[in-house]
C-alpha cells in the first residue's frame, strides 16, 4: 500500500475521536514533514508516520498497550513496515533503537509539539510571536504542561544533532501555518476580538 496522507487521516480519525489528539497529530505531522523537506527525505512517508504515531492512544491509553497493540492494526491495514517501526520507535518505554533519521525526527518532534502547543494556548496571539527563549523558560516550570516529558524534549534535539533553540524555532515555524487548525489564536484572530 502506498502511504498517503489521505489514507493516514482515515486511519487516524477511525480510531481517534478526540479533537486534542487529532490536533497533536497535525502538529507532529507539520514538524516532521518540514524536517523531511529540509533533509530531502520522503515527505509523504514521514508525514504519514507522524500522523499515525498516536492513532491508537484512545483505544490503548496505557504504556503496556500503546503503541505496541496498535502495530498489528497498522500491519493488517497494509501499512509499510517502515511506518509501523517508526510509530513503535517513538515510545521510549519500548526501548527500540531509533536507527533511522525518520525515527529520530519523530521522537524529537513529538513531545516538543505538545509543549509548543501548550505554550500557544496561554498566549494572546498563540504561537505567532513565540520565541525559543520563552519555550525554554516554560520548560523549566515543572507545573506547566506537566504531562510533557522534558527529558524527551532535550534528548530529541540531541538525537537530531541540533541545538535546542534551533529545533524549537524550526518546530514553531512548521506549526505556524496551521495554527488555526490546531485551535490556536493567531495575530489576526487576536486583532478581531480586541
Amino acid at each position: 500500500m502506498e502511504p498517503t496522507r489521505e489514507r493516514a487521516w482515515e486511519t487516524l480519525t477511525q480510531y481517534t475521536k478526540s479533537e486534542a489528539l487529532r490536533r497533536h497529530a497535525l502538529a507532529v505531522e507539520a514538524a516532521v514533514g518540514a524536517y523531511a523537506a529540509k533533509f530531502g527525505e520522503d515527505e509523504a512517508l514521514w508525514r504519514t508516520t507522524a500522523l499515525l504515531h498516536d492513532f491508537d492512544y484512545e483505544i490503548h491509553p496505557t504504556l503496556d498497550q500503546h503503541p505496541q497493540e496498535g502495530a498489528p492494526i497498522l500491519r493488517e491495514e497494509g501499512w509499510p513496515e517502515e511506518v509501523v517501526e517508526g510509530v513503535l520507535s517513538h515510545a521510549s518505554h519500548l526501548g527500540l533503537p531509533r536507527d533511522t533519521l525518520l525515527k529520530r525526527t519523530l521522537f524529537a518532534c513529538d513531545e516538543l509539539c505538545g509543549f509548543i502547543h501548550a505554550c500557544g494556548l496561554v498566549r494572546p496571539d498563540g504561537i505567532d510571536t513565540l520565541e525559543p527563549k520563552s519555550v525554554r523558560k516554560k520548560l523549566k516550570q515543572p507545573s506547566f504542561a506537566a504531562g510533557v516529558n522534558r527529558d524527551d524534549v532535550y534528548e530529541g534535539a540531541e538525537a537530531l544533532g541540533v541545538e535546542l533553540d534551533e529545533h524549537i524555532a524550526f518546530v514553531i515555524a512548521a506549526m505556524r501555518p496551521i495554527a488555526a487548525d490546531l485551535g490556536l489564536r493567531t495575530s489576526e484572530s487576536a486583532q478581531q476580538t480586541g
